[in-house]
């Protein structure tokens, strides 16, 4: 695992948080529904993101293949399935619940899938991590009870937003031939929000224009930073850093709309939440990488996402270390 792809997963952890505050606004400020804002924030994103890889030459050597196309398909229904079961969950069983369930069981079912494939039980970092970052998410958003008309149906709902966005990490990790990060990200994305612009009426939430100036530039702050920065830093972190691991780093989310709530919107953080965002903070350093590793570790077209790669060959006479 590689110290900057570390550091940019962790910095889509605490993108994400800012993504919040932004939908909720512009929701508001532009008089939209949820679902709406999802599909713009999608739509946008993955077009910020196509421009982006376009500028920056990604798409050169690209070759449409059956694995391009059904890693895209997969990933934007993953994307779409993720941010629609996530906004009704929360209208069942408010945010608080369905921050907990969603965000909180998608690193739990990662570390689950991860050991069934390897056939291999959590590391102890991976398990003081889990249960460190847990015990904070928690003490951080579990202090508010639930205030949905519907607990059951939502938590059953965020259980489907956080399988999606496990899935969606497992599937991240696999390397698409002649594709990079970059550029299977926008397209998956664009075709993401077009998917669930397309549901949005079959939901009862059809996607309109916003009515405001102030609704289209949270739109575009929506589309640019939690969402086209983070989820290309995400991926493209991916690339070393375990499944696991980066689900952990993803409840940097909470942490940081946390700290945008008391610092813009003059709420209180208590005591609770101190000690939870002590805990996520403290879980990040326990994941920390303790060494710099070259790209070797990438998972290769083969290979299962946390599945281990080829065994390196060992020098006679070389010391190993346990890492």
């Amino acid at each position: 695992m590689r110290r900057a792809d570390f550091a940019l997963v962790a910095l889509a952890g605490l993108l994400w948080g800012t993504g919040g505050l932004a939908g909720a606004a512009a929701g508001e400020s532009g008089h939209l529904p949820s679902v709406a804002v999802a599909a713009y924030r999608l739509l946008g994103g993955g077009l910020v993101l196509l421009v982006g890889a376009a500028l920056l030459g990604a798409f050169r050597g690209v070759r449409v293949s059956r694995a391009l196309v059904g890693h895209v398909a997969a990933t934007a229904v993953l994307a779409a399935t993720y941010q629609a079961a996530y906004f009704a969950a929360v209208e069942r069983a408010g945010v608080a619940t369905s921050t907990l369930v969603a965000l909180g069981g998608a690193p739990v079912l990662v570390a689950v899938g991860t050991a069934v494939a390897t056939r291999r039980p959590p590391s102890r970092t991976t398990v003081l991590a889990t249960v460190l970052a847990l015990t904070g998410l928690l003490a951080l958003v579990g202090t508010s009870g639930g205030t949905g008309r519907a607990p059951l149906a939502g938590v059953l709902l965020a259980l489907v937003s956080a399988a999606s966005f496990a899935a969606m990490t497992g599937l991240g990790r696999r390397v698409v031939p002649q594709a990079g990060p970059l550029p299977t990200t926008a397209l998956a994305f664009t075709l993401g929000g077009i998917l669930l612009a397309a549901v949005a009426p079959v939901l009862g939430d059809p996607v309109g224009a916003p009515d405001s100036a102030t609704g289209w530039w949270l739109l575009a702050f929506l589309a640019i930073v939690p969402t086209a920065t983070a989820y290309g830093a995400y991926f493209t972190g991916l690339r070393t850093v375990p499944a696991t691991t980066a689900s952990l780093l993803a409840l940097l989310e909470p942490l940081t709309a946390t700290v945008g709530a008391v610092l813009l919107l003059d709420e209180r953080l208590g005591l609770g939440g101190a000690v939870g965002a002590v805990l996520l903070a403290s879980a990040v350093v326990v994941l920390r990488p303790r060494t710099s590793t070259g790209p070797t570790s990438m998972v290769g077209p083969g290979h299962a996402a946390g599945q281990p790669a080829a065994p390196t060959p060992r020098v006679p006479g070389a010391r190993t270390r346990r890492e």
